[in-house]
């Protein structure tokens, strides 16, 4: 087979999906894959919020596409975001050039859904990349280091005073995080604010926090929060946040210049890509084989599809990292298949169980089959050996390793640093 009989494969995205995906089909001499993505590389979305508070370096979680594919003679990368699809053409068009495709796969994630709040939107800082994680831990410090030498106690306390939005695993996290923050550092690095009265809420629309976990890790996790000084509101959505106020649906408000927004996700919407092919959240319609619905050559993969073919899942699947590695491993093998002229294997999801961090030696693990429930010490040691295994090389781990070292033992960490670029790159 010559070069020009190869099937053009691009893949939008290089998270957990797209790359699965290319790593199943990097070494097969049918495909020649070009993966696009609007960063040159990829970055391990869970880690974000470390990354956010100063415990883990951006090297730490990231890693160059290039470098990843390095000896891969069948891939190429391309560096862009997408303005269309041209279908009748098997055309890609990015702000970047254009690239031809025989076979075209989403593999997109989400963004941040601020629910049409225009100025949560503005005044909120959002996690979900890790320009926002650097913004986060630069914002962060900066107001710490204001709080410093603010006269006033009712604005320093403003500027203590986190809320966070969004009562998941992400929310969960960062408020843990910060109540160690609160309790460990800051009488260290910042004895100036000791008895500032900064506060640190956790908000959710929800009955519980994590939701879709078990009853016995929403208590835990309740009341572990709880003891570690979070203040904890249910039942209750924000629904505006201007002059450094947050108000909520209950009526009630906090005074707060730091809005943490975790509280929603939705997938983008391509022009080229009929209206008739999205579903709840925007996500693209597919069949078992992750095709998407009223195309013939184009799937979805992950945060950026429902799949309601499952029949242990027929709502969808939950939008998680497993989730989008499974369907990427399955779309490359089936791939492989039509070339071997062997049978495609319609996806079936394995959950493999779900966890969430609090703090330190404190976590929540739920395993599906058997259904067993966990908590604690052991809930810990589970949570950061499961996040070390799956970074994505040698390097993140043995990096993450150290820093979680010297973190955990000393309860401290030197990286709380602000960096900021000299000056903007308009190329």
């Amino acid at each position: 087979m010559t070069s020009t009989e190869l099937k053009q494969v691009v893949i939008v995205g290089g998270g957990f999906a797209g790359v699965n995906l290319a790593k199943e089909l990097a070494k097969h001499n049918s495909y020649v894959i070009t993966l696009v993505d609007k960063n040159n590389y990829n970055f391990f979305p869970p880690l974000l919020y470390q990354v956010a508070t100063g415990y883990l370096e951006t090297s730490n979680i990231s890693y160059p596409f290039r470098k990843l594919f390095r000896g891969s003679n069948n891939f190429t990368f391309r560096m862009g975001t997408v303005i269309k699809v041209v279908q009748p053409e098997n055309k890609l068009v990015l702000d970047t050039g254009e690239l031809h495709y025989d076979i075209l796969v989403f593999a997109t994630g989400t963004e941040t859904n601020y629910f049409g709040m225009e100025n949560v939107k503005k005044n909120s800082i959002p996690m979900k990349t890790v320009q926002d994680a650097i913004y986060m831990r630069n914002t962060l410090l900066e107001r710490l280091e204001r709080a410093t030498r603010e006269p006033d106690p009712a604005v320093r306390k403003k500027l203590t005073t986190i809320v966070v939005a969004g009562g998941g695993p992400t929310g969960v996290e960062i408020s843990g995080m910060f109540a160690e923050m609160k309790r460990v550092v800051i009488p260290k690095d910042y004895p100036e604010l000791i008895g500032s009265n900064g506060e640190i809420y956790l908000v959710d629309g929800l009955k519980s926090v994590l939701a879709p976990m078990s009853e016995k890790s929403q208590k835990y996790t309740y009341d572990t929060l709880t003891d570690m000084g979070v203040k904890i509101k249910l039942d209750c959505m924000v629904k505006d946040f201007s002059d450094d106020v947050v108000q909520f649906s209950t009526g009630e408000s906090i005074e707060t210049t730091t809005l943490i927004w975790a509280a929603g996700v939705t997938a983008s919407v391509f022009d080229g890509i009929e209206k008739e092919s999205y579903g709840r959240g925007r996500r693209m319609l597919v069949d078992a084989y992750n095709k998407v619905e009223g195309t013939q050559n184009i799937y979805a993969l992950g945060d950026t599809c429902l799949q309601t073919t499952d029949p242990a899942f027929p709502q969808g699947h939950p939008q998680v990292a497993q989730v989008a590695i499974q369907q990427g491993v399955n779309l490359g093998k089936n791939l492989k298949n039509v070339v071997e002229g062997k049978a495609l294997k319609p996806f079936a999801y394995y959950d493999k169980g779900s966890m969430a961090i609090i703090g330190r030696f404190k976590a929540v693990a739920d395993l599906p089959k058997p259904k067993i429930h966990f908590n604690g010490f052991i809930a810990w040691m589970a949570w950061l050996f499961v996040h070390l295994v799956s970074l994505i090389n040698f390097r993140n781990k043995v990096k993450t390793f150290y820093n979680w070292f010297v973190s955990y033992t000393t309860k401290d960490q030197s990286l709380r640093v602000i960096v900021k670029p000299g000056h903007q790159n308009t190329d």
